[in-house]
């Protein structure tokens, strides 16, 4: 399932798509660790595992900007403004 395009530009900063993340990498952590429950592990596990896909590996690249600029070119004859 493909992001809509809402939360590709909030997702835009890695910043935020790293916290996310790393808060599911600490909370499968604490699953496994601490509290045992499997139902959770596999849910965090399988939560963790989409973001990742979703966030590093399909995640849309920076869309190029349609401006162009304008190349330099030598002024005409006809545009000179001497003195």
């Amino acid at each position: 399932m493909a992001l809509k395009q809402n939360d590709v530009n909030w997702f835009r900063p890695l910043w935020r798509r790293v916290a996310v993340v790393v808060f599911l990498a600490i909370w499968l952590g604490w699953e496994v660790f601490f509290t045992g429950e499997t139902l959770w592990m596999v849910l965090v596990g399988a939560a963790l595992a989409y973001s990742l896909y979703n966030f590093f590996y399909a995640f849309p690249k920076e869309e190029p900007s349609h401006e162009q600029i304008p190349s330099p070119r030598a002024p005409d004859s006809d545009e000179r403004q001497d003195p």
